[in-house]
């Protein structure tokens, strides 16, 4: 089972920081931004969750619940999270299942060794849970702010 565009997002939930199992239907009633990124502390992944923290009232304002998600376990995503002071949850997928609901592991690259990895991908599902924004194999540079745009056409009621 994946997801598609326009579609009802199926029922997920998974471990997240401060001891939280968080599911999809407890953010019934708002957008919700879900990223998916390669690992925690890594200087792409850090920009990217500080840009999110940056932009975050703005998403408030928007009706709209940001989600960071990696392989990472929830012990790591608490260091994570209070270092960067991020105010938003992070969820921990270190069995894939929300990758592979996502369908962002991918062949990647680096310094010519191939692996399976989390391509850096983000989703906006609205407040009746339907799939309607997908971006894939992101740029950490000017992202926050097109996530943003785009959520401000689907501002629940």
């Amino acid at each position: 089972m994946s997801i598609s565009l326009n579609k009802k997002v199926p029922a997920f939930s998974a471990d997240a920081t401060g001891e939280q199992r968080l599911s999809l239907k407890d953010f019934k009633g708002k957008n919700l931004v879900i990223y998916f990124y390669p690992k925690d502390n890594t200087p792409g992944c850090t920009q990217e969750g500080q840009d999110f923290r940056d932009n975050y009232a703005k998403f408030k304002r928007a009706k709209t619940v940001v989600l960071g998600v990696s392989r990472d376990s929830v012990k790591v995503h608490d260091g994570f999270r209070a270092k960067h002071e991020f105010p938003f949850d992070l969820l921990s997928d270190p069995d894939e299942e929300l990758c592979k609901l996502f369908d962002v592991i991918k062949l990647k690259k680096n310094y010519g060794r191939e692996y399976m990895g989390i391509e850096r991908s983000t989703f906006l599902i609205d407040a009746s849970g339907v799939l309607r924004e997908e971006w894939r194999g992101v740029k950490v540079k000017g992202h926050v702010e097109e996530v943003l745009t785009a959520t401000r056409q689907y501002k629940p009621d």
